[in-house]
């Protein structure tokens, strides 16, 4: 019997004379109706629902080639949902209908911010075509967005123009920093002028601090389970303090793992610079408290109660939260069901945040 490993690493699949890896989808993808229907359908206050998952990963194993690596050189053995990043599309629709996810929207973790010019740019258009070929193969069940080679922002700026209006992505997935250097960086700013032009959307999700290596060795998995939340609330602070959202009022930002620690620590920004009004008086003079600009951000659902949950929500609104699993690694196990089962949420909240706002947000 052929292993998954053998699977993945024979590459695409002839089925029926079609042979398809979109986003490393090994199989034969079908025109919608070809499939079997998912389960049935969401209704909340008798209207239907349409979930949306905004954070959702796989990897393109050619685009790995490239950089002569592959998926299970990036993820330890004992880590779960490694290997299912390379996306075996019945095994991944099965998983969405057991999770009653309706659609993805697809995301790379980015890899490549400290490769050469060339090579990254070969690596982010390889993934962008083929996350388009497999969103338009199945537009009913995922969407994605585009890769960047933020090293070099004028290729950003470039490929994102192409991806959303050649290939239909619908924004950019980019890291926490770019090979140590943050967003607030002035050599970035085309890409988030470029970005708010096309009503693009940036998903942040962390790639890691190798800088804190040092701290978070040991037990317990720390550069992910505080580095990574630790990583997105600076990142959203740079934003924030030194002006960018001021610059690029429209830019649209979700974050990641429900933003790591910045909605709930908003009021500390505020109370900071009162405290220490010197800290804050070296950068450009904000339009409004640093609290504020929380609201004009967007987050996932990815926090791990109903209290944690009712308390992002009450932080930031139910309209800036969108259904976020981190598929395929098990953090969320029901995502879906997180939502329902959250009390203190009125139907039109968990509408909103299971699909509505992604719909809204993303033009899905």
């Amino acid at each position: 019997m052929t292993s998954r490993r053998q699977f993945i690493k024979h590459g695409a699949l002839s089925v029926g004379g079609i042979i398809m890896v979109g986003c490393g989808a090994h199989g034969p993808l079908r025109a919608p109706e070809a499939d079997a229907t998912p389960g049935a359908p969401l209704v909340l206050n008798g209207a239907p629902v349409k979930t949306v998952d905004v954070h959702a990963h796989c990897m393109i194993p050619e685009a790995l080639a490239l950089l002569g690596m592959d998926v299970f050189s990036l993820y330890p053995k004992t880590m779960h949902g490694g290997q299912e990043n390379v996306l075996v599309i019945a095994e991944r629709l099965a998983a969405m209908d057991a999770q009653g996810v309706d659609m993805e929207v697809l995301s790379i973790n980015p890899f490549w911010y400290e490769q050469p010019r060339e090579l990254s740019a070969k690596v982010v258009r390889l993934q962008n075509d083929k996350l388009a070929e497999l969103c338009a193969a199945r537009p009913d069940r995922f969407a994605a967005f585009a890769s960047l080679s933020l090293q070099h922002p004028d290729l950003a700026v470039q490929e994102l123009e192409h991806a959303m209006t050649k290939l239909g992505l619908r924004g950019a997935a980019i890291g926490g920093n770019v090979a140590g250097a943050d967003f607030a960086d002035p050599r970035f700013h085309p890409v988030w002028a470029k970005a708010e032009a096309l009503g693009a959307t940036l998903f942040i999700h962390p790639v890691g601090t190798p800088e804190l290596a040092k701290r978070f060795a040991g037990n317990g998995w720390m550069p992910n389970v505080i580095g990574y939340p630790l990583e997105t609330t600076i990142a959203l602070q740079h934003f924030i303090f030194e002006g960018v959202l001021d610059k690029f009022p429209k830019l649209k930002i979700c974050a990641a793992h429900g933003g790591g620690y910045l909605p709930t620590s908003a009021a500390r920004m505020d109370h900071g610079c009162f405290v220490n009004p010197g800290a804050c008086a070296h950068g450009p003079v904000l339009k409004k408290k640093p609290s504020e600009y929380v609201s004009q951000l967007f987050f996932d659902s990815l926090v791990f109660t109903p209290e944690a949950l009712t308390n992002l929500v009450r932080q930031v609104g139910a309209s800036q939260v969108m259904l976020g699993s981190d598929h395929p690694f098990p953090w969320a196990g029901k995502p879906v069901k997180h939502v329902l089962d959250t009390p203190a949420l009125s139907d039109a909240d968990k509408a909103a945040i299971l699909g509505g706002n992604a719909r809204r947000v993303l033009g899905l």
